[in-house]
C-alpha cells in the first residue's frame, strides 16, 4: 500500500488542463488494452486472484474497481463525471491499473492510519450501501474509524466531498504487483491534484 496527502485542493471546477489529462489516460487506455484480454493482463490477474484467494469474492460478479473503470472506458464510453478529485483518481487508476482510494482528511478521526484485520462486531459505513458489520476482514482504519474495506469499498464516513480541500490518497497494492507502480500513480495523482490547486505533503510513503 502507497499513501499520500495532497492539501489545498479546489473540487469545485473542471480546469481544462484536468479534462485534458483525463481524456489523455482514456485514450491510453483504448490504444493498449483489449477488452478481451483485459482479465489476462498481469496487474489485473493479481488483483483478480487477490479477491478469490484473500478477500474470498467471485471477482467476475463484483471487479476489482480498476477493472470495472477499464471496462468501461474499452467499451467506448466515458469515465463516470463525479467530480474534479474524484475523476482525477480514476484516471490515474486506469493508467497504472491499479485501486486508488480517495479520502477528506478532515474527516478522518485518528491519527495514525493501519492496514489490519478487522474486529468482530465492527461496523462499516459504504458509500451507496447499508452499514456492514465486520468479522476477520482487511480493513484500512484510523484508531476505531473504518475508511475502507481493502481493497475495494470505500466509507461514505471520509467521502469527498465538493467543499473537500484536502485528499488522503491510498493506492491499494497486492501480491504480484510492484510497489514502483503504486508510487507512480500517486506521483502522477499529485500532478493532476496540482493543477486543482493541490500541494503535497513530505514524500509519497510505502505501508
Amino acid at each position: 500500500m502507497v499513501y499520500d496527502m495532497v492539501k489545498g485542493v479546489d473540487n469545485r471546477e473542471y480546469p481544462p488542463s484536468l479534462v485534458e489529462e483525463i481524456q489523455k489516460a482514456v485514450d491510453e487506455a483504448r490504444s493498449s488494452l483489449s477488452l478481451d484480454t483485459l482479465k489476462d493482463h498481469p496487474v489485473i490477474r493479481a488483483y483478480r486472484d487477490f479477491y478469490w484467494r484473500v478477500v474470498k469474492i467471485d471477482p467476475t460478479k463484483q471487479r476489482p474497481a480498476q477493472e470495472a473503470l477499464l471496462r468501461r472506458v474499452l467499451r467506448g464510453e466515458a469515465l463516470p463525471k463525479i467530480s474534479p478529485v474524484v475523476d482525477a483518481g480514476n484516471a490515474a487508476s486506469i493508467k497504472f491499473l491499479v485501486p486508488i482510494g480517495l479520502y477528506d482528511l478532515a474527516k478522518v478521526k485518528g491519527d495514525v492510519l493501519r492496514l489490519r484485520w478487522s474486529k468482530r462486531g465492527e461496523v462499516f459505513y459504504p458509500i451507496g450501501g447499508s452499514p456492514e458489520e465486520l468479522d476477520n476482514q482487511i480493513v484500512l482504519a484510523a484508531d476505531g474509524q473504518i475508511l475502507h474495506l481493502y481493497p475495494y469499498r470505500d466509507s461514505v464516513e471520509t467521502k469527498i466531498e465538493r467543499d473537500t480541500r484536502d485528499v488522503l490518497v491510498v493506492v491499494a497494492g497486492v501480491p504480484g504487483v510492484e510497489p514502483s507502480r503504486l508510487i507512480d500513480a500517486a506521483l502522477y495523482l499529485r500532478k493532476l491534484f496540482s493543477l486543482l490547486g493541490g500541494v503535497a505533503e513530505g514524500e509519497v510513503q510505502i505501508a
